[in-house]
């Protein structure tokens, strides 16, 4: 049995908590919030610990993980925290907001002995899963270029239910906060990025950071890619879509969450034979107990998580890289980044 706590009540702690319960070897013991009524659902349905202090939690005996859910600028400062009390740590996306608080991440839970897992879910939605499989067993044979797209509406009210929506210091952009998944499956799929150029702005809703945003991409094999990527979509989500073009092949996985073959032509591999493997998969697992259950495994067999925090680190670098082109107005290089 691995016991979990969650520190941080808001929308994204309910994913994980439904992750938890649905893992027969996991057990959600204990939550954390400084707003004690968010952690009232916890308590009545989970039976779990309220703690409105960080510390009082981290000194529960019980907890072998935590998963960290607040507002990203917070991120690094608790996961250093779980770590330095020998707690394995699950942190939302972005891991960080800088790159030296991840790597300060990475570096406490190595010092420590604990697991880091970042959360990039997408991975293991089936159709996505069935992509990389083609990608890495060379169906697709060299791949010229990689589109991500992101067309979503976050609208100005979605930004106010919060103060820390939106800013510079705690979340972030449509980049940082939305499309990092998308970055980080470019990386997943294509390789290391080795240089970027882009353009951002703050066209519609009122906040701090970017609402839209477009970039281009090199990646070491020699590939590019384009990236779009928006909150400021009319009236509701459009558009999540990842496409991958090769001497042998193009594949789009779309809709409006990344979820669908919207397009499948593959030398000697049909879509239908595809669609018929994805419908069969054994088992429909959300994204979250994915990852959860892979810690649980990780903690076991003693080996880095699925999507560790260096994982983390490489999508988290991207991002920064992009702000860093736009703001310049140049080209910036990836690896020399920092």
């Amino acid at each position: 049995m691995v016991n979990f706590a969650i520190v941080g009540c808001g929308h994204i702690a309910k994913k994980h908590a439904r992750a938890i319960e649905s893992i027969k070897e996991a057990r959600l013991v204990a939550v954390c919030d400084t707003i004690p009524e968010n952690m009232d659902v916890y308590q009545q349905t989970y039976d779990a610990t309220p703690y409105t202090k960080t510390e009082e939690l981290l000194d529960d005996p019980r907890i072998d993980a935590v998963s960290i859910c607040t507002p990203s600028g917070l991120h690094a400062k608790l996961a250093m925290q779980a770590a330095e009390r020998k707690k394995h740590v699950i942190v939302e996306k972005p891991m960080a907001l800088c790159l030296k608080d991840a790597e300060d991440m990475i570096a406490a839970a190595k010092i420590n002995q604990v697991k880091l897992a970042v959360v990039h879910p997408n991975r293991f939605r089936p159709a996505i899963s069935e992509l990389k499989r083609v990608v890495e067993e060379g169906w697709l044979g060299k791949i010229s270029h990689i589109n991500a797209t992101v067309r979503w509406n976050r609208n100005q009210a979605y930004y106010d239910q919060a103060t820390w929506r939106g800013t510079r210091s705690l979340d972030g952009g449509v980049l940082m906060n939305q499309a990092i998944h998308n970055l980080d499956l470019m990386l997943w799929l294509a390789g290391n990025a080795v240089e970027v150029f882009s353009m951002c702005d703050t066209r519609i809703r009122e906040i701090e950071a970017e609402d839209v945003a477009v970039g281009v991409v090199k990646f070491e094999s020699g590939a590019l890619g384009v990236i779009e990527a928006a909150t400021t979509i009319y009236p509701e989500n459009y558009e999540e879509s990842i496409s991958v073009f090769g001497e042998y092949g193009s594949i789009k996985i779309g809709g409006k969450s990344a979820t669908k073959i919207e397009h499948w032509s593959v030398k000697n591999i049909d879509e239908k034979t595809i669609s018929e493997r994805i419908e069969h998969f054994p088992q429909q697992k959300s994204g979250h107990e994915v990852i959860i259950e892979d810690m649980m495994k990780a903690i076991k067999d003693d080996r880095p998580p699925v999507v560790s925090g260096e994982d983390g680190l490489s999508a988290l670098r991207f991002v920064l890289a992009l702000y860093e082109s736009a703001a310049i107005k140049q080209p910036v290089n990836v690896r020399n980044f920092s």
